[in-house]
């Protein structure tokens, strides 16, 4: 790529700063403790006998405490005679197979021998019921063998749509459990409709399976949980709505707007899913159902320069980039990638940006395609991913509203972004 590298190698980039964002930041001091305390509960009780077998799902995000929530609801389960074990429920991430499921659950810690119950990973399902317009669903064939359907999830904002359930113990039910086939058939009425969908769906699969309790937590801007409720299969649907709401109260955000450039080091399926969180970077999927008014916030430019390694080279969301890093592009597995794009029926989260020798020159074509943009004051962003949002960069421009926001700190003198011999940056 020497003559594209050439054209690029004069190209400014701003100085900048390093900023403290704050926010609300109530957390839960022991979510292990505030899961025993649930547990002790007489309705809860009620529902377990000794000798029934349980399933308990796990899904593909990075939830705060995940192995250590999972492990003590192993633990009070089989106190109470009850015989558990997880299962993937995570539609159609891992490559849509058992195998790569069970290897994304290892990727969090989440074994045998750290949860102390066995992990069974299937991608069978069985048809539990039929919706009103005809349409099948689905729900996994081992979990179904079991007494009892435990379902576990964090309760957040979704990334592309809203509604009054959206990512949480309802969505869990409706994509989760119902593994590859069940994905597919609720993400067919496309994006627009995906609230009421998946309403429809998880409903039917609480409704119509043996789903007995259901584990939410809610997490702070900080991603710690500051909530957490254990639930009855009917107290799911008067209580997520309550815990999305606290949710939505709780999202992090970047606190400058109008940005010429957003860059964002990473992204990945344990980040969010589609691998940057568009709630914050507002890369939202075309004919998603989100106010105009909150795409009009998106960078004139946005950079992605690498992968988690935690999402196996899983490279959904590079498609919302601008432009990216031949790092980044080495790293994406198609096996991972494709399969989740092709059971949800968006080819765009996984189509190719233009692709750069470094990161140097991912935020110099950035800032050479702008359109517009005033060059001697680049309004331009970067931030490590859409978790951590506690600490970000800013380029010189943006120092003033820094100092005149309330909720943000400078920490570091202005100076150049700095980057290796390779031109990647540190």
């Amino acid at each position: 790529m020497g003559a594209v590298n050439d054209m690029l190698r004069d190209v400014a980039l701003p100085r900048g700063v390093f900023v403290r964002q704050t926010f609300p930041g109530e957390t839960l001091p022991d979510p292990v403790e505030a899961l025993r305390l649930e547990f002790q509960s007489p309705r809860i009780r009620a529902l377990l006998r000794p000798g029934m077998t349980v399933a308990i799902t796990a899904g593909s995000r990075g939830i705060d405490c995940y192995v250590p929530l999972l492990r003590e609801l192993i633990r009070l389960l089989k106190e109470a005679g009850v015989e558990p074990f997880v299962f993937p429920a995570m539609g159609s991430h891992g490559g849509a197979t058992a195998q790569g499921q069970q290897a994304l659950l290892a990727g969090y810690g989440i074994t045998r021998e750290t949860v102390g119950a066995p992990i069974r990973a299937t991608m069978e399902v069985v048809q539990v019921d039929t919706t009103d317009a005809g349409e099948p669903v689905w729900a996994d064939k081992l979990a179904l063998e079991a007494d009892g359907i435990i379902l576990f999830n964090r309760v957040k904002p979704h990334t592309g749509f809203r509604g009054e359930f959206e990512s949480g113990l309802v969505k869990m039910a409706a994509i989760g459990l119902g593994k590859q086939k069940g994905a597919e058939t609720v993400h067919g009425g496309g994006p627009a409709v995906m609230g009421h969908r998946v309403l429809e769906f998880g409903a039917r699969a609480i409704r119509s399976t043996q789903v007995i309790l259901a584990l939410a937590t809610v997490e702070n801007a900080f991603d710690k949980v500051c909530d957490l409720r254990l639930l009855t299969k009917e107290e799911i649907f008067t209580e997520e709505p309550r815990l999305l709401e606290k949710a939505k109260g709780n999202l992090p955000r970047i606190l400058f707007e109008g940005l010429d450039v957003l860059a964002v080091d990473r992204i990945g399926k344990n980040i969010s899913g589609p691998g940057m969180d568009p709630n914050i970077t507002h890369t939202y999927l075309p004919g998603a159902a989100i106010p105009e008014e909150l795409r009009a916030r998106r960078a004139q430019r946005v950079a992605v320069l690498d992968l988690t390694e935690e999402t196996h080279g899983a490279a959904m969301g590079v498609g919302m980039a601008d432009v990216t890093t031949r790092r980044l592009f080495k790293k994406m597995d198609f096996d991972m990638t494709y399969p989740n794009c092709l059971t949800g029926g968006v080819t765009v989260s996984a189509k190719l940006p233009m692709v750069f020798d470094s990161d140097r020159l991912a935020l110099q074509a950035a800032v050479k395609t702008l359109v517009g943009a005033d060059r001697s004051r680049l309004r331009m962003v970067r931030i490590r991913d859409t978790l951590h949002l506690g600490q970000i960069w800013i380029s010189e421009a943006l120092i003033p509203e820094a100092e005149a926001h309330p909720h943000a700190e400078i920490l570091s003198d202005p100076a150049p972004l700095a980057f290796d011999r390779a031109g990647n940056l540190f």
